[in-house]
């Protein structure tokens, strides 16, 4: 009698903890089979507006994350096969060649995704085999929740409210049931490619955060946060600073592309309320993980009407294209040093805080008045830790089309520079050439006298660049 073999597709489930496709796929079967694609629609496709769909600091990122994978995995007697393509093509043809019974996989939700789902469960079905879907990306269970998805509140403080104080939190799944099957019979597993491969030089982050993929990392970061530093207990005061390393948690970048498992941080987060005790802090970090889960809803909710422009409304909103102004937004060139500073940032690491990534949505659609599904692709490209719910359902937020109870939300800039930065060390860090502006007004150069640019040695034209709004319109 044959043994029943089963694949396990990584996706964007990185990881081997908490890993309920690798879990099933283990009590369902005598031998597993771990593969990861990297579809060529994905790491070499464009978006609507022609930026890379995956850029280059994200796909270091999977790289290093796939290699973190297979040696964790041969660590464990079992190794990973790795392919390049489209991933309904190659699992179809790898159940036949190894008469899998089953494609185990973490369901994603977002249309290119469903799509090559679709057409990979349509392909097994003709010759007797079928794909099997787990959960692996929110917090909480879907079929946890005290209403079905296409009731979710559709603001965030209900959705909360519903939740938080009622409905338990699974435990993260261990690897004691795993089956780590011994491949050595397969000779070719693949080759994992090199960021040339992608059209890519390599690089190194000369300058701010450089995140490292991979879920050994993902688990460091975890315990340096509640252990070695004991940084929990104070993430509220610090969650919105701009420099450095600690002034967040950082857990999104391994989140998103599911080296971190959600319930895994709520279970270490918990277990240091138990050790060190709960305070406003440790119970922002589960808030921040609640939005994780709500943006996901919120995906799974209204489909693809938040890629869309007018998103969770009826309204028509902007739809300007301006490539020029646009060019100078993305490159860090406004003359707006708290925008240019954390466009600067973007640019060089992959990366931008949450405070940063608010200013600089709200200036470029509210200041100037852009489309904002332009920024929104932009920072697909660009980020690390883009996920698609959660990019898209913030530029909704800005753009004023998402699930906000507040209408015409709007950032003034330069109160949230003076507030986040008050001695300018961010705008020099990234803006070196407004280091001897004093911190009476390294945040408005286009306001300098003659005099003051006299005293300052200071040309805005020549060491900076003309600002593309006065700044006298935020006060």
């Amino acid at each position: 009698m044959e043994s029943k073999v089963s694949i396990v597709w990584f996706r964007n489930d990185l990881r081997l903890h908490d890993n309920e496709a690798f879990y099933e796929a283990s009590a369902s079967s005598e031998k597993v089979v771990p593969v990861y694609i990297f579809d060529e629609r994905i790491f070499k496709g464009q978006t609507k507006f022609g930026f890379p769909k995956t850029g280059k600091f994200r796909t270091k990122f999977i790289i290093e994350s796939v290699v973190d994978l297979r040696e964790n995995l041969r660590s464990k007697g079992s190794d990973l096969l790795v392919f390049s393509g489209k991933p309904e093509d190659i699992l179809v043809e790898l159940a036949r060649q190894l008469k899998a019974s089953w494609i185990f996989c973490n369901r994603e939700r977002t249309q290119e995704e469903v799509d090559v789902q679709d057409k990979l469960e349509k392909l097994l079905w003709s010759f007797g085999r079928e794909i099997r879907y787990s959960r692996g990306k929110m917090l909480y269970y879907t079929s946890d929740l005290p209403f079905p998805v296409t009731h979710t509140p559709d603001f965030f403080t209900s959705f909360r409210k519903e939740v938080e104080k009622y409905i338990p939190i699974r435990l993260p799944l261990t690897e004691a049931n795993f089956k780590f099957s011994d491949l050595s019979e397969i000779e070719d597993k693949g080759q994992i490619p090199v960021l040339e491969d992608f059209g890519f030089d390599d690089f190194e982050i000369e300058k701010g955060m450089n995140f490292h993929g991979g879920e050994t990392e993902a688990l460091a970061q975890l315990d340096y946060y509640f252990e070695e530093t004991e940084l929990a207990l104070k993430y509220k005061e610090t969650r919105n600073g701009l420099l450095g390393r600690d002034f967040s948690t950082k857990f999104s970048c391994w989140l998103s592309n599911g080296c971190l498992s959600p319930k895994m941080v709520y279970q270490r987060l918990k277990d240091f309320e138990k050790s060190k005790g709960a305070n406003q802090s440790t119970y922002w970090i589960f808030f921040e993980l609640l939005w994780r889960d709500f943006f996901r809803l919120m995906g799974k909710k209204h489909g693809n009407r938040i890629f869309q422009l007018s998103g969770l409304t009826e309204k028509a909103e902007n739809d300007h294209v301006d490539w020029d102004t646009f060019k100078k937004w993305s490159e860090g060139e406004t003359g707006v040093p708290f925008i240019d500073a954390n466009m600067k940032e973007l640019n060089a690491t992959g990366f931008m805080s949450n405070r940063g990534r608010q200013n600089t949505a709200s200036f470029l659609v509210k200041d100037l008045n852009i489309n904002w599904l332009m920024g929104a692709e932009y920072f697909e490209s660009l980020l690390i830790d883009y996920d698609p719910c959660s990019n898209y359902g913030n530029w909704n937020y800005i753009a004023g089309v998402g699930s906000d109870p507040r209408e015409d939300r709007y950032f003034n800039i330069l109160s949230q520079a003076k507030k986040y930065d008050p001695k300018g060390a961010y705008v020099r860090y990234w803006l070196p050439q407004l280091a001897a502006l004093p911190d009476s007004v390294i945040h408005t150069p286009d306001r300098l006298s003659n005099e003051q640019k006299s005293q300052f040695h200071f040309e805005v034209e020549k060491a900076y660049c003309p600002s593309l709004v006065d700044s006298t319109k935020w006060g």
